[in-house]
């Protein structure tokens, strides 16, 4: 005689609906009321909002990777002197990279300005070398750096902690070298957490404000983000405009994500094959 397993929680059917509501109130809902909005538009007036010169310089901008491909490369760094290293500080260093979760997104804007601007403590230093850091692309970069270096810390540690170094001693005792173990060895158990971390990291950057705003200076066709954009037209009453731009990040987002997601299924499934 089988036994019902149990369960701390209901039934599959209550915690199925529960689920569903949730998720409607919290996901669906709001998104469907986007999308209804947008519909007041005619397509031209539709297409001549989302492709003025204005909102695709904007695009560029806000849809770069380079922050996240830059986030993916030294959290890793930071993620593995985390876990492998004896360092003096550790503990200090492990409380900082929490830092930006921590911060208002507006402190972290207004202390990486005051940092960055011409006559701020770094940004002093870089200005007679002609490389101008505030209210510049490479200011926005800054910033979107600094708030998702977290996640990709973050992501990593469990899947580094989970990796035995004796794997990488059988390797070296068989002739590797250390980029052959790392990227036979180390980098197959770890990218399925590299790319969660690369897209999470790419997910705040896409909807980062706070910290952008100040940084940027908000120059027109040079540091304007999306997102100030929308809240630009939703401050000129145009609801219907704020909208529409929010609904070609809200496709493109997704998109992307799922390309992400689905590498990232593609990879976890190929190391489960190549470990059993």
């Amino acid at each position: 005689m089988q036994f019902k397993q149990r369960s701390v929680l209901p039934g599959f059917g209550l915690t199925l609906g529960y689920s569903l509501l949730y998720l409607s109130l919290i996901v669906l809902i709001p998104l469907a009321g986007l999308l209804a909005k947008t519909t007041s538009l005619t397509w031209a007036q539709f297409c001549s909002t989302v492709t003025d010169p204005r909102v695709v310089a904007s695009y560029k901008l806000t849809f770069g990777m380079i922050a996240a491909i830059i986030n993916a490369v030294f959290g890793f760094l930071v993620a593995w002197m985390l876990v492998r290293d004896q360092i003096p500080g550790k503990k200090l260093i492990d409380a900082v990279v929490d830092l930006p979760f921590a911060l208002p997104t507006a402190v972290s804007g207004i202390a990486l300005t005051t940092l960055y601007a011409p006559n701020g403590w770094i940004g002093r230093l870089l200005e007679p070398l002609g490389i101008k850091t505030a209210f510049s692309p490479l200011g926005v970069l800054i910033a979107l750096t600094f708030i998702g270096l977290p996640f990709v810390v973050r992501t990593l540690q469990p899947a580094l902690e989970e990796l035995e170094a004796e794997s990488e001693e059988a390797a070296a005792s068989l002739g590797a070298n250390r980029w052959q173990t790392f990227r036979y060895v180390i980098l197959p158990a770890i990218l399925p957490a590299l790319l969660t971390g690369f897209a999470l990291a790419f997910a705040r950057a896409l909807g980062e404000y706070g910290s952008v705003v100040f940084i940027s200076g908000n120059m027109p066709m040079k540091t304007e983000i999306t997102t100030l954009l929308i809240v630009t037209k939703l401050e000129q009453y145009d609801t219907a405009g704020a909208t529409a731009i929010a609904v070609v990040m809200l496709v493109a987002s997704f998109f992307i994500l799922f390309a992400i997601n689905a590498l990232q299924w593609w990879t976890s499934r190929g190391y489960l094959k190549a470990a059993s």
